[in-house]
């Protein structure tokens, strides 16, 4: 009896396939637990705000984290990109294809229940209960004394099998009852078929398991990755300029975020893209408009998901190819302490610490336009150049639940030694934003957080920046270059940047949200006085979930940065401009294919472009797919 007993409980070992029983865990997880820190993606998305204490993987912005769209429109991706907190665990073994799926239940009578009064839920009751086979209920006893399925029944005579046979095997049969043997015979008679059944179910998952194990990827490590493709086309810019054709865009990303205690976090982001510009804006659409400056192609007129300086390495003005694979993200996240995290890098931004509270931002999923997604402050120095421009080091401080600072400082020229001697054009060297860590262009940037409540969201920023040239590094105008109009362009200036930004959601689909920031830009030179102050703000309603679950759409209207105030040798607009205070109007509506792919028409109208009343009204259309996986 005890060999018929091992033969027929043989390779029958998991339990917990049927109600209320642990399910079986196929590989490792990795958590990341500290929920202090927050990494704005990507790209992905779409915010970000629904958690304030969301953690430094969940903000890289969609941009970096590009995960599925619920991403999981968070609604995060780095855009996007993808939520990195999300386990590292298989896809289940029911979401496999349905080629794959186990054969229907088609016998009636596999479908009754086993009732409490019938010999058979009895008898098992008593072996569990006799020999502690079922270790899921507390005690190790029945509960409630309901109506079983006969698969939960079969699930719990296989544990007594396996039970009885464990006792047998570690030469324990003494303590098993004749009497219980001849009931488990019996038992196991009247439920072949749901035994076997339950067999081959665990088989199926226990070869699904191995698969998985044997193809997976990493056990540390996460790959997400998005893809963009979209058409652009544009009409007015400046006078006697006849429209451009339209242009067809790629970016893709791939980002690996990785785990080493569970924790911590390093990510690494490869990029490439088929932008054009280079050092004096070449081929881009900006240029073809008559709306980009001369050097390095800063334009209002940019979308969103375009890197700020295109076909350009600007640390040493040597050209990128069309579709270069670079690496744009480079940054370990690491806590020290329970309300202390810290971060560094070689390729990292601003709004990969800084939360973004807007929920306009990611690239690949909402606004289209570059003005729309977050404060300027955060992109001042290159802040958010899409290339990962500083080597940047800071922390992030909980000081209560509702509350937290974070800082950073960051070099762009870091890994140069020095500065370079030759000229691109006159006062300008080939390195023109210096050499050296504490040496050359340079930032130090800082953000408070605060949430009142559940539904409002408050950031406020400030900016302290050197440069060795005379530009903002935004990219978001195309004054941005030349700062201090009338001033030469390797003039080195000093900033000073305040921003704020708010958004509150009045109800669970629909917030408000809006920004407001102020430059004050000073000559950083003994033989020249000059200063300039640029503001700009923002206001728009964001909808969530509209006309369909994982539809979002946008309407928001602002004024791009413009010179409100010019002393000494600057000038408020440069020579020839009819000086005007400039609008931008835009609208969106992402929609949702699928988890993995969407769709976002939109356009944004500028008016009096780049604060020139000279320029006619410019509108920019974007139809954007964007993949997420």
């Amino acid at each position: 009896m005890a060999k018929y007993l091992l033969a027929s409980a043989s390779g029958m070992g998991f339990l917990c396939l049927i109600a209320g029983l642990s399910p079986v865990q196929a590989l490792p997880h990795l958590e990341i637990a500290d929920k202090n820190l927050a990494i704005n993606q990507n790209d992905s998305s779409y915010q970000k705000n629904d958690s304030y204490q969301s953690n430094l993987t969940n903000s890289i912005s969609s941009e970096l984290l590009i995960a599925n769209e619920n991403q999981t429109n968070q609604d995060s991706g780095v855009d996007s990109a993808v939520k990195l907190q999300q386990p590292l665990t298989p896809q289940s073994a029911n979401s496999s294809p349905s080629s794959d799926k186990l054969a229907q239940v088609t016998s009636v009578s596999q479908l009754s229940d086993v009732q409490p009064t019938d010999w058979a839920f009895q008898a098992l009751q008593s072996l569990v209960e006799r020999y502690g086979c079922i270790a899921g209920y507390p005690n190790q006893t029945y509960r409630g004394n309901r109506a079983m399925t006969r698969y939960e029944f079969a699930a719990g005579l296989n544990a007594c099998l396996d039970r009885i046979n464990e006792l047998i095997a570690t030469a324990t049969g003494d303590l098993v009852k004749k009497e219980d043997l001849a009931t488990l015979q019996k038992l196991q008679e009247q439920f072949t078929a749901e035994l076997t059944t339950l067999r081959s179910r665990v088989d199926a998952v226990e070869a699904r398991s191995a698969k998985l194990e044997a193809n997976q990827f990493s056990t540390t490590t996460k790959l997400n990755g998005e893809v963009i493709i979209a058409g652009v086309g544009a009409t007015g810019g400046a006078p006697n300029n006849s429209d451009s054709n339209i242009i067809l865009v790629n970016r893709v990303r791939l980002n690996l975020t990785t785990s080493f205690t569970g924790k911590d976090l390093l990510i690494t982001g490869l990029q490439a893209y088929n932008f054009l510009g280079g050092a004096n804006g070449q081929g881009s659409l900006q240029q073809s408009l008559g709306l980009a400056a001369p050097l390095l192609s800063s334009s209002s007129a940019r979308t969103s998901f375009e890197p700020q300086f295109p076909g350009l390495n600007v640390n040493t003005l040597s050209s990128v190819g069309a579709n270069d694979v670079q690496l744009y993200k480079l940054l370990y996240i690491f806590p020290v302490a329970n309300k202390l995290t810290l971060f560094a890098g070689t390729a990292a931004e601003t709004s990969d610490a800084f939360p973004t509270i807007t929920p306009f931002y990611g690239e690949g999923q909402e606004s289209i336009s570059r003005f729309a997604g977050l404060n300027p402050v955060l992109r001042v120095s290159g802040g958010t150049s899409g290339t990962g421009l500083a080597s940047a080091a800071g922390f992030i401080y909980s000081i209560s639940p509702n509350l937290d600072l974070r800082a950073l400082y960051g070099s762009v020229n870091a890994n140069l030694p020095q500065k370079s001697t030759d000229e691109a054009i006159p006062g300008v060297s080939t390195t023109p934003l210096g050499g050296g860590v504490f040496s050359g262009s340079s930032i130090v940037a800082a953000q408070l957080t605060f949430k009142p409540s559940p539904d409002l969201d408050i950031g406020l920023n400030y900016a302290n920046s050197y440069h060795e040239i005379n530009i903002l590094g935004t990219g978001l105008i195309s004054g941005d270059v030349g700062a201090l109009a009338g001033v030469d362009a390797g003039t080195p200036v000093k900033l000073n940047s305040f921003g704020g930004t708010v958004t509150w959601r009045f109800s669970p689909n629909i917030a408000l949200s809006g920004y407001g920031a102020a430059l004050f830009v000073d000559a950083s030179s003994n033989s020249v006085n000059a200063s300039t102050t640029f503001t700009s703000w923002m206001v728009g309603v964001h909808f969530k979930d509209l006309f369909k679950s994982g539809n979002n759409a946008g309407i928001l209207f602002g004024q791009p940065l413009y010179r409100s105030d010019a002393g000494g040798s600057a000038q408020l607009s440069p020579t020839g401009d009819n000086r005007a205070t400039p609008y931008h109007l835009e609208g969106y509506y992402r929609f949702r294919v699928s988890d993995n792919i969407s769709i976002t028409p939109g356009a944004f109208v500028l008016f009096n472009p780049e604060g020139n009343s000279n320029n006619e009204t410019t509108t920019v259309g974007v139809l954007r797919t964007t993949f997420t996986f």
